[in-house]
């Protein structure tokens, strides 16, 4: 019997995961009374009960019942009743613009400010969060993105190691992301802008990739930069944080930087974290010649 708990904060994807969830074979139940909870578990864990994956969502709209919920799980523990406890979480100013694009109220805001009700609902789910088996932070998944977490955890069973990275490529010249924990600028690179066939090419490209990945210094930045990540991602994770946001930027967001990324890329995914490249303005320029 494989028991999950999907649970976390409201805008954060919980009722996307539960369906995921049930695509993949579990019996899944949402918003079950908080009292129901244990009679539940005993019907799920029964020995003539032909189910062998629930997942159960539970969120804040449980209300005071809420407050008893702990008490009820350890209860559940002593009886042999193991679950797993999945935290959806994301960043509040995502979680701001989502409820702002759906039009929908936040469960403890009414007629408020969904940042004041975002923020109680953090430390009423906090007790939830330190005792989380699995812990997804939302803000950079796009829903296919979310999907292959979920797979990786329920479906290959592979170690997961809670926290999440995204690479970022991007052109100065547009700007530094303004999600970016870390920067780095790699103009100091040999540019394949200046090399006539390379130009109108991209750091997808094979030629370019290997242009700028057979200069020495770029060779010694991915190794020092990759050790630097190796050490601090378990240090981030010591402190509470479950995402990381690297940007690499060179002039335009289209050679060196792309370049460098989907090498970083490739290292990372040997990690234990979950990752992903993304390139913001690799097609920038070509946008803006259109328009001109």
């Amino acid at each position: 019997m494989r028991f999950v708990i999907v649970t976390g904060m409201s805008g954060a994807g919980k009722s996307s995961v539960l369906k995921m969830l049930e695509d993949i074979g579990y019996f899944c139940v949402d918003n079950l009374p908080i009292q129901l909870i244990l009679k539940f578990a005993q019907l799920a864990y029964d020995q003539n009960s032909q189910i062998d994956k629930v997942a159960l969502g539970i969120d804040i709209r449980s209300g005071q019942a809420l407050d008893g919920l702990n008490e009820i799980l350890v209860e559940a523990r002593s009886k042999g009743y193991l679950y797993e406890v999945l935290y959806l979480e994301a960043g509040d100013e995502v979680l701001v613009k989502r409820f702002k694009e759906t039009r929908r109220s936040h469960p403890l805001s009414g007629t408020g400010r969904v940042d004041v009700g975002i923020g109680l609902e953090r430390e009423k789910l906090e007790f939830l969060k330190k005792q989380a088996d699995f812990i997804i932070d939302t803000s950079q998944l796009l829903v296919r993105e979310l999907k292959s977490e979920i797979d990786k955890i329920f479906v290959q069973e592979q170690e997961y190691g809670n926290f999440y990275i995204t690479v970022l490529s991007f052109g100065f010249k547009y700007g530094i992301p303004m999600d970016c924990d870390l920067v780095f600028d790699v103009r100091f690179l040999p540019n394949p802008y200046y090399v006539p066939e390379l130009k109108a090419q991209t750091g997808n490209d094979q030629a370019v990739y290997e242009y700028v990945m057979s200069s020495q210094k770029a060779a010694e930045f991915l190794d020092k930069l990759s050790d630097m990540l190796e050490f601090l991602i378990p240090n981030y994770i010591e402190e509470g944080k479950n995402q990381l946001v690297v940007g690499i930027g060179c002039t335009g967001g289209k050679h060196r930087s792309v370049s460098i990324v989907n090498a970083l890329g490739d290292r990372l995914a040997k990690l234990e974290y979950g990752s992903k490249v993304e390139h913001r303005d690799i097609k920038k320029d070509a946008l803006q010649k259109k328009l001109t």
